[in-house]
């Protein structure tokens, strides 16, 4: 006989995993700092590979729980949303590192690394989000945080946009051109990952304000 605790006791299980993705995700963009911070022989794609690879098995683990779990603390729908918007981030992000490991000795001039930090700010906020729905659905907290990572994809977007205009009044070479401009929104991307997962997180917690 199974009583009601030990039932919803579950959602616990939903919220750890949760926040591991979420700080799969962050490990991800401090590896790509890092990565963008060391001399060129040193770069390596082995940290954003364990990083994916733990994201995956994450979200395997949370997907087989759903069909394991009768009830849940959070709608199935809205921890499946959530599971995979986390999972895009570190997947975005290996991206980048894999296309920029491949021509980093043509990209020495560009400052991605300031970029990149920006990245960081937005998956701290998505760890903090993911965090606070284990404390309960506090609409103000999660409001200012919501409000936080919007701020910070306003500047990234700013910045994206300084980049844009540099890029093209001063870069001739037309392959080097493409090759940075496909960089450039690769990060924009992984932000905007970062958004949307922020995004799935404020709705749920709307919904069961």
């Amino acid at each position: 006989m199974f009583s009601l605790q030990t039932i919803f006791g579950k959602g616990d299980k939903f919220y750890g995993l949760l926040e591991a993705s979420a700080d799969a995700a962050r490990q991800s963009t401090r590896a790509l700092i890092a990565m963008l911070n060391a001399p060129v022989p040193a770069r390596s794609l082995d940290e954003f590979r364990v990083a994916r690879r733990r994201e995956k098995e994450l979200f395997g683990q949370i997907s087989q729980a759903l069909v394991d779990t009768f009830v849940t603390a959070i709608e199935r729908e809205d921890i499946e949303a959530l599971a995979g918007a986390l999972y895009k981030i570190p997947k975005t992000v290996e991206k980048f590192a894999e296309r920029y490991v491949l021509f980093a000795e043509r990209l020495a001039d560009v400052d991605y690394a300031s970029r990149a930090a920006m990245l960081e700010k937005a998956t701290d906020v998505i760890v903090q989000m993911t965090q606070q729905l284990r404390r309960g659905f506090q609409l103000d907290v999660m409001r200012d945080l919501n409000e936080r990572m919007q701020s910070i994809e306003n500047e990234a977007d700013r910045l994206i946009l300084d980049l844009y205009r540099d890029l093209f009044d001063n870069e001739r070479d037309p392959s080097k051109l493409l090759l940075r401009k496909d960089l450039f929104e690769l990060l924009e991307k992984a932000i905007d990952r970062c958004r949307d997962a922020g995004n799935v997180i404020y709705q749920i917690v709307l919904k069961n304000s």
